[in-house]
């Protein structure tokens, strides 16, 4: 306890009087009744008279720890217990968000897909321009756009149609397909949805017969013989 009254006072004050004391982490004042004061005096009590508040005495027993941002190196602090709930540290939501989809192990089998068409695509048809998992078309990511066809492409695993992350994930994702949707139709935007959430791991023998959808698609609006439709489901199940 760090009291900032005198003997004096502390002796000639009431019972109910307030007395200054020094907080001993934030080192602001604080006041407490005598009576309090006077018990915290006691050895065997449990109140100390040593904080201004419990988030100050736990941050003096439990102070924090610097950390390096695994995402972008930049230290930061961090509770104990925030240390010891997991392996991975970083400064902020957005660097932790950037790293877990750099590294996450689950989920990624359409982005692998995605990856592969993105190598294939431009081989098969080196004069046309693609779009990869930008947002200027729409204003909101497509997977594959050819503005020289107003041709798009999503491809939909099986998180677009199962709750596996739950309801309210599942909601989320077919509200913003269904947004993605309506932009294509008001920008007359032709767009395939490819589900694929048969592909249960990527290899590049099944990943063919998403690529030949995609191609046979393209050749008939290179053709001029696919008329314009809104939007085109493709079930590979």
């Amino acid at each position: 306890m760090q009291p900032l009254y005198t003997e004096t006072e502390f002796k000639t004050s009431k019972s109910c009087q307030l007395l200054p004391l020094r907080c001993l982490h934030c080192t602001h004042t604080f006041y407490l009744h005598k009576h309090k004061v006077h018990r915290a005096l006691n050895p065997k009590s449990v109140q100390t008279g040593d904080f201004c508040s419990t988030k100050c005495q736990r941050s003096y027993e439990c102070p924090p720890i610097m950390i390096c941002c695994e995402q972008c190196q930049k230290p930061s602090q961090k509770k104990p217990s925030e240390i010891k709930d997991t392996k991975h540290h970083f400064c902020s939501q957005s660097c932790a968000a950037k790293w877990n989809n750099t590294h996450k192990t689950k989920g990624t089998r359409t982005s692998k897909l995605e990856v592969w068409l993105q190598g294939q695509l431009p081989l098969l048809y080196p004069n046309i321009k693609f779009h990869f998992n930008q947002t200027d078309a729409i204003n909101g990511e497509l997977d594959i756009f050819i503005p020289s066809l107003r041709l798009a492409f999503e491809l939909n695993g099986i998180f677009h149609y199962e709750p596996i992350y739950g309801p309210e994930k599942l909601a989320k994702m077919q509200t913003n397909d269904a947004r993605k949707s309506q932009a294509c139709l008001e920008r007359d935007i032709e767009l395939c949805i490819i589900d694929n959430s048969s592909m249960k791991n990527f290899k590049p023998l099944k990943a063919q017969k998403f690529l030949d959808i995609i191609k046979n698609i393209i050749d008939l609006k290179l053709s001029g013989s696919s008329p314009v439709i809104s939007d085109c489901l493709v079930n590979t199940t």
